[in-house]
């Protein structure tokens, strides 16, 4: 069997009118198909930017540039064409006419790479589901041969039901079971959420758009060893780290899959079980890759999902910009950036990263810590210990047989040890 990497060209249309705020540079976007064919291993043959004026609703592109882009693809021996942008199935299916070979939109790709890196049952089930619902549209370009009329008993469509009918209804049978499969792995995460409240940690999650560098900043922070390479989607499903911070204290960090522009909605929709982490996190840190040219346009992407995310719309208060990659900046870049006020790293060098630990203690501490004072018997080691293990302890004296102990403690660990412990404060102080 022939396993050599497909052969592909890949085409970008940029339209003169853009219909977002911000515009695009056309071969930062280029780039991009090219790094998600790269994501599965495909061959590139060519790769070029197309421009256009209005979309055609039949081929998108106009039919002398049909025919010169089919010349290209043919010369390339090119047996896939990747559409940078979304097309109709009727698009679809016409410049499969038309250039003779399999053509696939950004959608599809992005569907097909997040099948294939997908490795959880949760992430199996999800990516399934969105490709369901991506096909159940498209099942005229797939089986026209089958648009034919089938009698039956009636307990298989029905007398006069046609194929394709009963395909899409077998489809939505299928996208029915996967809903309720994914219902149920929701409640389990719920319960894992429910076991970590009462842990308890505050929940730091990393969001951003896709090879922004979350997971080579996640692995530097927690000395894990999650999949970081350059390429898009290196990272599907959700992973979660204990991190000590410096001066005492914990957290439980989170890698999330990283967005992109235009993310198919189906995706957006079958991953909300996977974002809840993101809804859950105390701490919200959007790593940017400040060194692309379109850093600002991919900002806009990524907060665009999460107010989707949440209830109302809006970006949550708890979001903090990250300049990642700054070491690929040069030095008037570095200038123009310092009065933006971000915390700027290198998750490659290690730059910035102690300044973005203090930051995270910082918020931990002002947010989410009560200070009190307790006095404990010398004798009794494991109260001293638990305080220790659960909490920063800022201050102690002996005294009289006794030690008292200034700790700084979330509100669940401050109930915790005065139930263990029958403990009652001296004073207490919100942080």
């Amino acid at each position: 069997m022939d396993r050599s990497p497909q052969r592909t060209f890949v085409l970008h249309p940029h339209f003169k009118q853009q219909t977002s705020a911000i515009a695009r540079h056309p071969e930062a976007c280029l780039e991009e198909g090219i790094g998600l064919a790269n994501a599965i291993d495909l061959e590139i043959a060519g790769a070029m930017i197309v421009q256009l004026g209005k979309p055609k609703p039949a081929t998108l592109f106009g039919t002398g540039k049909v025919e010169e882009l089919g010349e290209l693809i043919k010369q390339a021996e090119a047996g896939l064409a990747i559409v940078n942008a979304s097309l109709s199935p009727v698009q679809q299916r016409n410049l499969e006419k038309a250039w003779q070979c399999k053509v696939i939109d950004r959608t599809a790709l992005i569907l097909e790479i997040f099948g294939a890196r997908a490795r959880t049952h949760e992430g199996k089930l999800q990516v399934e589901l969105a490709a369901l619902d991506y096909q159940k549209s498209r099942l005229v370009r797939s089986w026209t041969h089958l648009e034919r009329q089938r009698g039956g008993f009636g307990f298989l469509g029905g007398p006069g039901e046609s194929q394709i009918e009963i395909d899409r209804r077998l489809i939505r049978d299928r996208m029915a079971r996967l809903r309720k499969q994914l219902s149920e792995v929701t409640r389990t995460r719920e319960l894992h959420r429910k076991v970590r409240r009462e842990t308890p940690y505050p929940v730091v999650a990393l969001v951003g758009y896709t090879n922004a560098g979350k997971s080579t900043l996640f692995n530097r922070l927690t000395g894990a060893s999650v999949l970081s390479m350059d390429k898009l989607f290196a990272t599907l499903d959700p992973t979660m780290r204990a991190m000590s911070l410096p001066g005492g204290g914990k957290v439980i960090l989170s890698d999330t899959v990283g967005f992109v522009s235009d993310l198919p909605t189906q995706l957006v929709a079958a991953f909300r079980a996977t974002l809840e982490e993101v809804l859950e996190a105390d701490i919200l840190l959007h790593v940017r890759d400040i060194s692309h040219p379109d850093s600002l346009a991919q900002k806009h992407d990524v907060e665009d999902v999460l107010k989707s995310l949440f209830t109302g719309g809006a970006l949550p208060a708890n979001v903090t910009e990250l300049y990642n990659k700054i070491d690929m900046v040069d030095e008037a870049g570095r200038i123009t950036l310092a009065d933006s006020g971000a915390l700027m790293i290198s998750a490659i060098t290690g730059e910035g990263i102690d300044e973005l630990l203090s930051f995270i203690s910082r918020e931990i501490e002002r947010r989410f810590f009560t200070q009190a004072t307790y006095r404990l018997s010398l004798e009794d080691g494991k109260s001293q210990a638990w305080l220790h293990a659960h909490g920063k302890v800022v201050a102690q004296e002996v005294e009289d047989g006794y030690i008292q102990v200034t700790v700084q403690l979330s509100a669940e660990n401050i109930h915790r040890f005065e139930r263990l412990y029958h403990a009652t404060p001296l004073s207490a102080e919100m942080r």
